[in-house]
């Protein structure tokens, strides 16, 4: 199964509501791009130029939000046994070097920058974190080979 195209049903969510927050902000936008459009030379208004831009980003997000998200498949992880860490999962680990605790929750490339909870890091299930940790239970050690360096990470509980 290609793991990219994986989200949560919290993902999506997030993902829809950055589209309507765009949709919203579009006609204000376009008013921009109107009002600037009355001041007179576009080769040197600034205002309208920023305008256009500013619209050219909303729109292109837009887009780019909605092909992804029709091309993603929504797995809800509430259905899925705890008894290993898999897609969705909550896993509440130990940094042996460190001690450092720290929970981290496997979701979808694409839900990273819209995860809300402040009190779980979000790591990717494509990300070297997430990979190492994917498939082991409780107690198991992940030994995570990472570009900063090597983590070992020990799993304290599944939820």
């Amino acid at each position: 199964m290609d793991l990219s195209i994986l989200i949560t049903p919290a993902g999506m969510d997030a993902i829809q509501r950055r589209i309507q927050e765009l949709m919203n902000e579009r006609p204000e936008v376009i008013e921009a791009v109107a009002i600037a459009r009355e001041f007179g030379d576009l080769s040197e208004n600034a205002e309208y130029k920023a305008a256009r831009e500013r619209q050219r980003q909303i729109d292109g997000e837009i887009d780019h939000l909605r092909r992804r998200a029709s091309r993603l498949k929504v797995i809800d992880p509430t259905g899925i046994p705890k008894d290993k860490v898999r897609f969705g999962s909550v896993c509440h680990t130990r940094d042996l070097h460190s001690g450092e605790e720290i929970v981290f929750q496997v979701v979808g490339v694409d839900e990273l920058n819209y995860f809300a909870d402040e009190e779980i890091q979000p790591v990717s299930v494509l990300s070297p974190i997430g990979k190492a940790l994917l498939g082991r239970q409780a107690e198991e050690v992940a030994n995570v080979q990472a570009p900063i360096g090597n983590r070992e990470l020990q799993i304290l509980k599944i939820s």
